[in-house]
């Protein structure tokens, strides 16, 4: 483990955890964090903030003429219930070589890597600090990428245990509002007539749908990411045991491998209603797969995204199930890796974590980068 470098990440670490900034509330902007991070970047930093309104905030700052863009987000998950202490208060445990806070793995622990880094050299370099990724709609990014700013690559900070990761899955989200008729549960078509009946019925085919795709040859060229991941997150409906529920509401989630389009998922299970004319289906959100776009164009993307990591001297990492941001800089063209400290596994759990030994060797990796640029 390479100290020098860990001691001045955990100091930075220290004050990016205390700062809260969980998606929701997004009070962000109370937070400090985004006039923290200026004041450390310093002299010698172009910085542009805009303010997209409803917490949601990019603050871009440049330092020469950078051909790669690096993306982190500052947004977290709220808190997860019972953590040991405060989860804004960084706690450093020596002996299981771990540093635990809200956000430490996903991914303030990439940002105080950076910022180490950063103080410590003077190369060119371009940093997009984005505030909403946890919110899953990519409204930061889509409004930055409108800027239509030239780069040669984009490394976007997520979990990745230090590897540089091609591939993963796109995302595709619905809610759906099943209708019934209201009436007394003695009634001989109670079985029929109900709505949360009819949305169980549905769920009942997803799943078998989703669980039949596992077993499909694979569609993507990254047999890790075969068949389709499906999560039913929210049914609801209903009063009580004696009436037949007139509403039933349910959201769901798919996430599809590359080349096949989030869309196209989604409406292959909202075509599994027992009636289509008994159901209101709402989109949600899409992001498309790591590399993005068609079968023939994801391979070109995964090519530009292969070589990115090569000229950054990146280890290559697996494909990964979750799905982060640098698709929408893949759908728009760019070279597109994802790269950070810590596991997904300590991600959005109680008493989040990132190993010490993995901040240290981020915080050299970049420093390097930035140092001797490519």
């Amino acid at each position: 483990m390479n100290d020098d470098f860990l001691a001045p990440t955990l100091a930075h670490l220290e004050w990016l955890v205390a700062a809260p900034t969980e998606n929701p509330p997004k009070r962000i902007d109370e937070s400090g964090i985004l006039d923290r991070i200026t004041r450390e970047l310093g002299a010698g930093f172009e910085v542009d903030f805009v303010d997209l309104g409803d917490g949601s905030f990019n603050l871009f700052a440049r330092r020469g003429a950078p051909r790669i863009l690096w993306n982190f987000h500052l947004d977290t998950v709220p808190a997860a219930p019972d953590w040991d202490g405060s989860p804004f208060a960084l706690r450093v445990e020596v002996d299981r070589a771990r540093a635990v806070g809200l956000g430490a793995c996903d991914i303030k622990g990439a940002v105080a890597a950076m910022l180490t880094a950063v103080q410590r050299t003077k190369g060119d370099v371009a940093l997009l600090f984005s505030t909403d990724e946890e919110a899953g709609k990519g409204r930061c990014i889509a409004a930055f990428l409108e800027r239509g700013l030239s780069f040669d690559g984009v490394v976007v900070a997520e979990p990745t245990k230090g590897h540089a990761v091609l591939a993963h899955r796109g995302i595709g989200t619905a809610s759906g509002r099943f209708r019934g008729e209201a009436g007394h549960a003695s009634r001989a078509d109670a079985l029929s007539a109900s709505a949360t009946h009819e949305a169980i019925r549905w769920g009942a085919a997803a799943l078998a749908h989703a669980e039949a795709s596992m077993t499909k040859p694979s569609e993507s060229s990254n047999a890790a990411l075969s068949g389709l991941r499906f999560n039913l997150g929210r049914i609801e409906g209903g009063e009580k045991p004696n009436v037949v529920a007139a509403e039933a509401r349910v959201r769901f989630g798919v996430r599809p491998p590359p080349g096949v389009l989030p869309q196209e998922a989604v409406a292959q299970f909202q075509s599994l209603a027992p009636r289509a004319e008994r159901v209101d289906w709402e989109p949600g959100f899409f992001g498309s797969a790591l590399p993005a776009g068609s079968a023939d164009t994801a391979d070109l993307l995964r090519a530009s995204g292969e070589a990115l990591a090569a000229r950054l001297g990146l280890p290559l990492g697996p494909a990964v199930d979750f799905w982060t941001e640098a698709a929408l800089f893949s759908a728009r063209g760019y070279a597109a890796i994802v790269y950070g400290p810590g596991d997904i596994a300590q991600a959005h759990t109680q008493n989040e974590w990132v190993a010490l030994t993995e901040l240290a060797r981020a915080a050299a990796t970049y420093h390097k980068l930035l140092a001797h640029p490519h």
